[in-house]
């Protein structure tokens, strides 16, 4: 009979294929059961294949982060998008995957129950059916989280796409200002230079009516005298120089100065007005001589003997100095430093308000001075050495007793800072110069302001006189010097050729030359018995804060802003370089015999070079 030939091979092969392996294993068990009774099984085709045979494609797990340095944004916002599309391709093979799970586990559980209605119980030990139930639950969650991680990853690329759009408005404003700013620039450089040029084309013209304005200053004082004598009658400038060098006298008229105090008060403004008001109010903590009579300028004075007595040849100039000693005096930057006429001492003055005594060679203080109220920009010996003149930025004018260190006299008038003093040869006056363009000649013995003198556009930045003469030397910002007649407060001559801020100037030891720096680190050399230029030096771009002569008139010295020492020696034509401030240099000075230079800083230090 059929049912003793056992199960037909097709059939197991089938149920193999449906239900995995492990039926063939079964086969002694279908032949008992097969002995017991007549089973016969239907051929079902399964079309799908299994889910345990089912090769899912790996997706890669691409990092799309921005990579460093990138500067396209565009390309960006591009790989964010695309890398939404991947996660939503990723959530259709997934939800595919689920499908084609659910129809496996359908086509399972339907030969499952179609073999129980057959009878054959006993196949359920044959394979692994999973539970409907737990695998759609299971499922279920893992498309939960599934989409749960797209909505997260939606949130994350539109937030990236929101900076990114932001980003890019930001760079595209900020480059678009940096356009305009570069645009502003060049606008103004080109508006510049081309106002340099405009200026340079009116320099000849502005030159040529100075000069006739001061040809038509000294005819107008000629003709006020009578013609006999004004034939043979030189300017005040010319007689100081013809009695220098043939050492014959020479008698000027008396001629005497009131200030203009109109045109001084003019200047004025609310707050210099009512600082004047107040220190007339308290007139009486001044001492004023009312009725001392004013010092007359000396007309019979002998050139300084000391000026001719050196010779070139006597000794070699030093410029081989050398970093020897640090004196730290002031707590503040030194803006001044002078040597004593006669003794090894000097005198230091510092932005801290002070002016110090100090003792050679070991730098010892001797006497402290306190009195402005605010720094001290210069300070001048008298030529006995035994008084002092302060300059400060309290437009101030202080005389000293260096032998008790109590101030004896102040001088009030100038509306701003005042820059530089000097002492008159004869020690009977002190010239100021100052940030309010004028510069001022007092009196000691009447103490008060016998002239003022007019001329400057800017601040003059420095004063001196003229060894044994009535001239004055000042420097200015307005990038000229002036020669004065202190008897007549008139400018004799104005030197051009300084292309920016005169900031000192100074006489060489034979008054045969004059020194001056400027705001750019120029130097120039100019023959003061001709008025005329000899040479020029650049030694910038630091800015030339003062220059000084040794006492043989061959090395000329500067103090620069980089804080280097320049030392130029006029015979040679060489420059040499001190390197030891820490910052910048203000002033310079030598020593008699020309052994030491010292020089001041900003950091509050006096240097010995030796």
């Amino acid at each position: 009979m059929a049912a003793k030939q056992g199960l037909p091979t097709l059939a197991l092969r089938v149920l193999e294929e449906a239900l995995g392996t492990g039926l063939t294993a079964a086969r002694d068990t279908a032949e008992a059961v097969a002995a017991e009774g007549a089973y016969y099984l239907e051929q079902v085709t399964v079309t799908e294949a299994s889910e345990d045979d089912y090769e899912y494609e790996e997706i890669p797990d691409d990092n799309f982060s921005i990579p460093e340095g990138e500067e396209d944004l565009a390309k960006a916002i591009q790989m964010v998008q695309e890398q939404a599309t991947d996660t939503q391709i990723l959530v259709r093979i997934l939800n595919t995957t689920y499908s084609l799970c659910s129809l496996n586990t359908a086509c399972s559980l339907a030969v499952r129950y179609e073999l129980i209605q057959k009878g054959l119980t006993e196949l359920r030990d044959l394979g692994n059916v999973p539970d409907v139930y737990t695998q759609n639950m299971l499922l279920e969650n893992e498309n939960k989280n599934l989409k749960k991680d797209l909505k997260h990853y939606k949130q994350a690329a539109d937030k990236a796409r929101e900076d990114l759009l932001k980003t890019q408005k930001e760079r595209d404003f900020h480059r678009m200002h940096h356009k305009r700013i570069v645009q502003e620039k060049n606008k103004l450089i080109n508006d510049l230079k081309g106002l340099k040029l405009h200026y340079a084309s009116y320099e000849p013209t502005i030159r040529v009516l100075h000069e006739k304005h001061h040809t038509l200053l000294k005819q107008k004082m000629l003709t006020s005298l009578e013609r006999d004598r004004a034939v043979g009658q030189i300017s005040g400038l010319q007689a100081t120089l013809k009695n220098m060098e043939i050492g014959h006298n020479y008698h000027a008229s008396e001629i005497r100065v009131v200030p203009n105090r109109e045109k001084e008060n003019a200047l004025e403004g609310p707050t210099q007005k009512g600082l004047r008001e107040a220190r007339e109010k308290n007139k009486s903590n001044t001492k004023i001589k009312d009725n001392t009579k004013d010092s007359e300028f000396p007309t019979d004075m002998q050139p300084n003997p000391n000026l001719y007595l050196y010779k070139e040849n006597i000794c070699p100039a030093k410029v081989d100095y050398k970093l020897n000693n640090i004196f730290r005096l002031h707590e503040l930057p030194v803006s001044c430093i002078i040597m004593h006429p006669c003794k090894d001492i000097l005198i230091s003055c510092g932005e801290d308000r002070l002016w110090k005594v100090v003792g050679l060679p070991k730098g010892n203080v001797l006497l402290t001075g306190f009195g402005h109220t605010d720094w001290l920009s210069d300070c001048c010996f008298h030529p006995s050495g035994n008084k002092l003149a302060t300059s400060s930025g309290d437009t101030t004018v202080k005389l000293w007793d260096l032998s008790k260190g109590n101030c004896i006299l102040t001088f009030e008038g100038h509306n701003h800072a005042v820059w530089s003093c000097t002492w008159h040869s004869y020690g009977d006056f002190v010239a100021s110069s100052s940030l309010d363009t004028t510069s001022k000649i007092w009196d000691v013995n009447s103490e008060r302001c016998r002239c003022t003198l007019y001329g400057h556009v800017d601040s003059v930045n420095s004063i001196e006189f003229f060894p044994g003469s009535n001239t004055l030397l000042t420097g200015s910002a307005d990038k000229t010097l002036s020669v004065w007649d202190a008897r007549t407060g008139n400018c004799e001559q104005s030197l051009y050729g300084h292309m920016h801020s005169v900031n000192d100037a100074t006489f060489s030891p034979r008054g045969h030359m004059i020194a001056s720096c400027d705001a750019c680190g120029v130097i120039k050399l100019w023959d003061f018995r001709k008025l005329l230029p000899i040479v020029s030096i650049d030694v910038g771009p630091s800015p030339g804060n003062e220059v000084n002569f040794d006492s043989s008139g061959r090395v000329l010295a500067q103090a620069s802003g980089n804080g280097v020492i320049h030392l130029l020696d006029l015979k040679s034509g060489q420059i040499h370089k001190l390197m030891g401030h820490e910052s910048e240099a203000h002033t310079v000075v030598f020593s008699h015999d020309g052994e030491y230079l010292f020089s001041g800083g900003s950091d509050g230090t006096v240097r010995t070079w030796s």
